[in-house]
């Protein structure tokens, strides 16, 4: 049974809960997906399911040979799944896989920043403003030992790229579903950019 599916965020907006409280939520367009091809432990290694999503005008010679009959879809992500034995290809995945009050994990592409330095970037406090400090306010200060070790650390915290990587963001509750517009409202902001494609699955970790 597929856990997952594949959509696009269209953006934020706020709704009320039956008590009054308005609530900020995120628009999803869920599906529909088309199960492409299903991936057996026997043959491939492990059990997977893989989702088509969106459609495209244009696709290489590969793709075409491999999304024959099925239409010409512009995504193709993997779902890994426990039992794929219910599921055939060809088959139609929508919103109604999830209900309100159901708990997802979201994943996506964070939006980019550019680059940025150190306090922005990881919230460092910055130098001292006084005390004849003219030009330390935002720098990051040492980044290493001078004998030992004498090298700069992986990994050691500086200015660079900061977004644009993969993230995910979990326990985020369906609020409401509608399967005529194929949209989901999640409750709270979801990662990446208007437009930005999302993996959405039931959660497996709860609180």
């Amino acid at each position: 049974m597929v856990s997952g599916i594949i959509g696009r965020k269209l953006g934020m907006t706020q709704v009320f809960r039956d008590d009054g409280k308005a609530e900020a939520v995120t628009a999803v367009e869920a599906g529909p997906c088309t199960v492409i091809q299903i991936k057996t432990a026997e043959r491939e290694g492990y059990n997977a399911v893989q989702l088509g999503f969106g459609e495209t005008k244009r696709s290489s010679s590969p793709q075409k040979g491999h999304l024959k009959g099925l239409g010409q879809l512009r995504y193709l992500r993997e779902f890994r799944v426990d039992d794929n034995e219910e599921t055939s290809v060809g088959d139609r995945v929508d919103v109604t896989l999830f209900e309100s009050g159901d708990l997802v994990d979201i994943t996506g592409v964070s939006k980019g920043k550019g680059f940025a330095g150190v306090v922005k970037r990881y919230h460092f406090a910055g130098g001292p403003k006084t005390h004849g400090q003219s030009d330390r306010h935002r720098a990051p200060g040492s980044i290493g030992a001078t004998t030992s070790p004498g090298r700069v650390f992986k990994g050691q915290r500086m200015a660079g790229h900061m977004g644009k990587e993969r993230v995910t963001t979990r326990n985020l509750e369906v609020v409401a579903t509608d399967p005529d517009r194929n949209l989901l409202l999640l409750r709270g902001a979801v990662p990446g950019n208007r437009n930005g494609l999302l993996l959405i699955k039931k959660s497996g970790k709860r609180k």
